[in-house]
């Protein structure tokens, strides 16, 4: 059973080192880099997938790629959610499972 008390971070770090990224290892939101790009990673509990707002408005200058990590179950609604904010930014959705199984889900196309 999913620990959806708890944000998916050890699996959201897990999913980025499979994809070749390198992680920054401090706190429960991270950076991964690869190549040119840098991207800033928000592992969300099912329960804040529908209300990631605090996690948009972090005061500092926007990042131009974000992804947002849930539990799989929470992914698609997560997705429909930022498609309605519109976020000032480029982003995906990452599914995950405990077992490692991810699924991706990227942003509407031309957004931001």
């Amino acid at each position: 059973m999913v620990p959806v008390t708890m944000p998916p971070t050890t699996e959201a770090r897990d999913v980025f080192r499979e994809l070749g990224y390198t992680v920054s290892d401090d706190g429960p939101e991270f950076v991964a880099e690869r190549k040119w790009r840098r991207v800033h990673v928000t592992p969300l509990r099912a329960a804040d997938a529908t209300d990631p707002e605090p996690y948009l408005a972090d005061g500092g200058d926007a990042a131009k790629l974000r992804c947002f990590v849930t539990w799989r179950e929470a992914a698609e609604d997560l997705r429909e959610h930022l498609t309605t904010l519109k976020p000032p930014f480029d982003w995906a959705v990452i599914g995950v499972t405990e077992d490692g199984d991810f699924s991706v889900m990227r942003g509407v196309p031309g957004s931001p």
